[in-house]
């Protein structure tokens, strides 16, 4: 566990829910740079978009399981 996974932990749903929007939004205002024909500042900008909604999205799932088991 990285810290960056501690701190998602400590976080409560809505914070998570939150976050998980703003980076969408984010990541689909680098798709539309990208499909318009310009280039990115930032190449790996998406796939570090997409790596850190999915880790959000794997701790949110995770306490959800660990609700339902309670």
């Amino acid at each position: 566990m990285t810290l960056k996974h501690q701190e998602l932990i400590r976080m409560g749903e809505k914070e998570l829910t939150s976050q998980a929007i703003e980076l969408k939004q984010e990541l689909a205002k680098e798709r539309a740079t990208v499909a318009s024909g310009t280039k990115s500042e930032k190449p790996g900008k998406i796939r570090k978009l997409r790596r850190e909604i999915a880790r959000i999205l794997t701790v949110m799932n995770a306490k959800k399981i660990k609700e339902a088991r309670k």
